[in-house]
């Protein structure tokens, strides 16, 4: 046990890591070490059973606790990957669902175990484009789409034969979907294993195509698809809408939905992070006297703020909690409202006007002092800092 390294440290995460958390960095460093891109190498070969082995433990609730609890010494062990009690094939068809669309020989595009046996073919992945405005935003939102896609083909129900007969066993790969070839090289004999050129990596052919969509199991049509954004988004985010895409070939694995989030300017708030920005524009009497102003909100009602006599411009006000929620799971509560303090100032004037301003100008009164010079100041740096 003293070789053995903490499971956490193994998959780089935290010990408070959720599930989700745990299965993308052991999919990361297993594709990083995956056999298909380090033929040969065994110690690329070792970390990732090591990678599995840790897997196997904290993606399991119970075993997890007891790791939490014991560590390695926990009632009953915990049975090893890398200690040779399982085989490669052993990880990969306990595991083969973390390696979909990986790329690899085997693996690339098709879900399954990696010794054999039937393989799906996943359907590609669709793209959507979401406006959304300021409120939206605020509250979350479902949206409905129509979208042009691959489906199942209604005639063969998406096998891809003709009605009354079924998909053989390929008689090259003999159903495993892969080939080995073997050439000599100056290096000596090499082998190398690919999708099987007949049966392109599926392990079944099919003589009796359908004929309605060719023998591809598909057919382009299309499907309503209801998306739900939670609040918080933002402008370039993207969110995945599992199994929403194109039909897998042959009852494949479908395609996701990737929405694109874009985020219509507002009028009335700036946004800044989950912070909203308000310019308050105030007339010289109501800045000068102080009192009570209505400050809006997203959802078109309006708060009460009451301001103190004198209020300089570039002065700001916070609202807490009166911003935009964070997105679920990152993050938690509200942002602000931060009201920034500007004043008009009217570029024509009455006879009357001009001779009361007059007036005022010579009052020490309206004259600023250095402190308040060096407070206006202070904050224009800041500003720019």
């Amino acid at each position: 046990m003293a070789n053995k390294r903490d499971y956490y440290e193994v998959l780089g995460v935290s010990k408070t890591a959720s599930e989700d958390e745990i299965k993308k960095a052991y999919r990361k460093i297993a594709i990083k070490y995956h056999p298909d891109r380090n033929p040969g190498d065994k110690e690329a070969e070792e970390k990732f059973k090591e990678a599995a082995e840790a897997y196997d433990v904290l993606h399991d609730p119970q075993k997890r606790q007891q790791y939490d609890q014991f560590g390695f010494d926990a009632p009953g062990g915990f049975g090893g990957f890398s200690g040779g009690g399982f085989s490669m094939d052993d990880i990969f068809s306990m595991f083969g669902s973390v390696f979909e669309g990986a790329g690899f020989g085997g693996f690339g595009g098709f879900g399954g175990s990696r010794g054999g046996g039937e393989r799906k073919v996943r359907g590609g992945d669709l793209r959507l484009k979401v406006k959304m405005s300021l409120l939206e935003v605020s509250t979350g939102v479902t949206k409905k789409f129509r979208v042009k896609k691959d489906v199942t083909c209604p005639h063969c129900g998406g096998s891809g034969a003709e009605k009354g007969t079924s998909a053989e066993t390929c008689p090259t790969c003999h159903g495993s979907g892969y080939t080995v070839q073997t050439k000599q090289t100056l290096f000596g004999i090499m082998q190398t294993q690919g999708a099987c050129p007949t049966c392109h990596g599926e392990g079944k052919v099919i003589k009796n195509k359908c004929s309605h969509c060719g023998g591809e199991g598909v057919v382009k049509g299309e499907e309503v698809v209801e998306i739900n954004i939670p609040a918080g988004v933002a402008d370039g985010m993207v969110l995945t809408v599992r199994g929403k895409g194109n039909a897998g070939a042959h009852n494949g694995i479908p395609g996701d939905i990737q929405v694109f989030i874009s985020e219509e300017a507002n009028d009335t708030f700036v946004r800044q992070d989950n912070d909203l920005i308000y310019n308050l524009l105030l007339d010289f009497p109501t800045a000068a006297l102080g009192g009570e102003v209505k400050i809006p909100t997203v959802d078109g009602k309006s708060l009460k703020i009451n301001l103190e006599p004198g209020i300089q411009p570039g002065t700001t006000k916070r609202l807490r909690g009166k911003g935009l929620p964070a997105v679920q799971g990152y993050g938690s509560g509200n942002g602000d409202i931060i009201v920034n303090i500007s004043v008009y100032v009217p570029k024509t004037l009455s006879r009357n006007e001009r001779e009361a301003l007059e007036k005022m100008r010579d009052s020490d009164n309206f004259k600023s002092d250095k402190a308040t010079r060096q407070s206006i100041f202070q904050r224009f740096r800041n500003y720019f800092s």
